[in-house]
This record gives structure tokens, sequence and C-alpha cells, in this order.
């Protein structure tokens, strides 16, 4: 399995005064695990395969940390439209978003940014 770019892992940490403002964010920590369990378990029969760096699975967790479930999952989508036998590869980073306002945990989910007071 390959591990996740340097962009895909943070610092942050889940705050119980961050509570409410999480809500927002469980439909997209709900699909990351859903790819934390896919790169654990049946990305790592497949071995580093993959033309382009990061690999299609790390891309995906890039994606929906940035950009959400949605158009983290189409920005995928046309990822793996790329990907082919013909393909030349390479680097192929996600686009960060303009506004990401949140933080990242060291296992890469998404949590909302601190607030600052102390």
């Amino acid at each position: 399995m390959s591990v996740l770019p340097s962009y895909a892992v943070g610092t942050a940490g889940f705050e119980a005064s961050g509570v409410l403002r999480s809500v927002p964010l469980l439909p997209r920590n709900a699909v990351l695990a859903l790819l934390h369990g896919y790169r654990a378990t049946i990305s790592h029969t497949y071995g580093d395969v993959c033309k382009y760096y990061p690999s299609c699975s790390a891309y995906a967790v890039g994606a929906v940390q940035q950009h959400g479930a949605v158009k983290g999952a189409a920005l995928t989508a046309a990822r793996l439209a790329r990907c082919h036998p013909w393909a030349v590869g390479g680097v192929d980073d996600v686009p960060p978003h303009s506004h990401f306002r949140h933080g990242l945990t060291p296992h890469g989910f998404v949590v909302p940014a601190p607030t600052g007071k102390d």
C-alpha cells in the first residue's frame, strides 16, 4: 500500500468544542473511512501498480479531503478515466481547494480548524 502524500495528513486533533462544527464533515469523513478501509485491504493486494503519483486511492483520499464527498468523487472518477494502459503517468496531485479551512488528523480525517480561543 502506498502512503498518503504529505498534503493529505496533518497534526490537527478533534476538539470537543468543535462537535457542532464537525457535523457537516460527517459525509466527508465517512467516505474517507471507506477509502482507508479499501487502502488497507483491497488496494494492498494489487501492490504498487499505478502509473501516477499519488496512487489512485491516495488521490481519492486527497480529493475527498479537499473538496468533499461529491466533488471529490467526481475528481476521482476523472482521474480513473485518465488511468489507462496508454497513459504517460507521472505526478498528478489533487488541485487544492482555494478556501480549505479545516484541519487534517495524522490519519487523514478532516476536523474543524481550531478556533484560536485559549
